[in-house]
């Protein structure tokens, strides 16, 4: 079977499964979402590394010594109902831009196996619909517990939390200097005029 190195070798039209994903050597980032390959945005620009940087980083602080443990992209995280066949059966792996994941056993040298608690995606242009629509339908149904949408351009953070029959309630949207309350962490608040500051 040939190395695949560029995406003009993939047929954009079939499914593949992690088993054919793991054995890509792709300069550019991709996902699977439901078997078909999703490029990612080029490059991130600068706003978005500021915002990721300003989330980050009173997450990072408040992990310090705890279980959970906080990742950004490019990091694989397979998203799966177990089943015996293992990689072939996998069929979504996305690169969320943060995510937080509590169970250790769903960490191992390639990435995350299953549902993180916390995703936060933030929004550059040409992944709107691919996050606010395609990845909310896939972690609501998966069971990520807390959904963070973040939009440079509205200085806004819109929180979704899953409820008990796991579909996703809005919980609250930040646009205005306040704290934002993380129901995965309930001790932390991130304060909104950080997450934006110097964008």
């Amino acid at each position: 079977m040939a190395l695949i190195t560029q995406l003009s070798q993939l047929d954009l039209t079939r499914r593949y499964t992690y088993a054919d994903y793991a054995t890509w050597q792709l300069s550019e980032w991709v996902e699977l979402i439901r078997g078909r390959v999703r490029l990612m945005s080029p490059a991130p620009k600068r706003q978005h590394q500021d915002i990721t940087r300003n989330i980050e980083f009173p997450i990072m602080q408040f992990l310090r010594g705890k279980s959970c443990k906080m990742y950004h992209a490019p990091f694989d995280v397979r998203l799966t109902r177990a089943t015996p066949n293992g990689d072939a059966s996998i069929e979504t792996v996305v690169q969320p831009d943060i995510c937080v994941i509590c169970d250790p056993q769903k960490l191992d040298e390639r990435g995350c196996l299953g549902a993180p608690d916390w995703i936060i995606e933030i929004l550059s242009p040409g992944n709107v619909s691919r996050d606010t629509k395609e990845k909310f339908d896939l972690y609501e149904e998966v069971g990520v517990r807390e959904y963070w949408i973040v939009t440079p351009e509205q200085k806004n953070v819109v929180v979704y939390l899953l409820n008990e029959e796991g579909r996703y309630e809005l919980r609250g949207e930040f646009y205005t200097p306040g704290l934002i309350p993380v129901a995965t962490l309930p001790e932390l608040q991130i304060e909104w005029a950080e997450v934006f500051e110097g964008v």
